[in-house]
């Protein structure tokens, strides 16, 4: 049996984009969707419709939501002391996982990436009882994993000078934090030659998207693909991840 997850990070709320965002997740046709910037309850209330999912949850002025196929069992938002974010965890009826949403501080800067790091730990803290049963990290992480390299002159104008503030280097810890944790970046297992650049959607040039899954179930990972449709570029500024798991 095999269950399909989407991370989609939305931007501000999916507001007047209802149409492209459900043409995307709706060929990717996944079981759970883990929505990032989803601070419009009205917005995803059409957008479940739109999509034929029996089940969803968001809030005003908190980015992580989700939308489900199927009823859940739980579903709740923690947030660590200090971390500037919530995560989400969603537990499918019937299906034996867990499944954690994520989305960290923006920003491409050194403070920032300790930031991210701060969160992340706590995260991992959080969910360190289940680290013996299937279960996924997914989202907008915000940050490069190791290796990646941040082209400064394909940024903003406005975002430059942080890396520039930053010495002009930023030393990436959030994602090999999770890597040695015991995760394995699911992706990359199965692409390790490519670039899965997930944003901006119409250039892509950073993957700041990923979904984790413990290195002992990494044999469970059947595909990890970054969406490519036609429609992306006019539903958000990312390109969704959607990742198979035989459960």
């Amino acid at each position: 049996m095999t269950f399909r997850l989407l991370t989609y990070n939305i931007w501000i709320g999916g507001v007047g984009r209802v149409d492209p965002l459900a043409r995307v997740i709706n060929d990717c046709a996944p079981d759970v969707v883990l929505l990032q910037e989803a601070t419009r309850p009205a917005v995803i209330e059409q957008l479940a419709a739109a999509t034929g999912m029996s089940e969803w949850r968001a809030f005003p002025r908190q980015s992580l939501g989700y939308m489900s196929r199927r009823p859940v069992e739980h579903a709740s938002w923690h947030r660590p002391r200090l971390s500037h974010h919530a995560y989400l965890e969603v537990v499918p009826a019937g299906d034996p996982l867990r499944v954690f949403g994520v989305h960290l501080s923006a920003v491409h800067a050194a403070w920032t990436e300790r930031r991210r790091v701060y969160e992340l730990r706590a995260l991992l803290r959080s969910v360190r009882q289940h680290q013996h049963g299937l279960h996924v990290l997914a989202g907008d992480f915000n940050t490069l994993a190791p290796g990646a390299v941040l082209d400064v002159g394909l940024l903003p104008f406005r975002l430059r000078p942080f890396v520039w503030l930053s010495g002009g280097r930023i030393k990436w810890r959030t994602i090999q934090t999770v890597l040695d944790a015991g995760y394995v970046d699911a992706y990359r297992l199965r692409h390790p030659g490519e670039t899965g650049f997930t944003m901006p959607a119409r250039n892509p040039h950073v993957r700041l998207d990923y979904a984790f899954v413990p290195g002992d179930y990494a044999d469970r990972i059947v595909h990890c693909d970054v969406v490519q449709h036609t429609a992306v570029t006019r539903a958000s500024d990312h390109h969704p991840v959607v990742l198979d798991l035989a459960t």
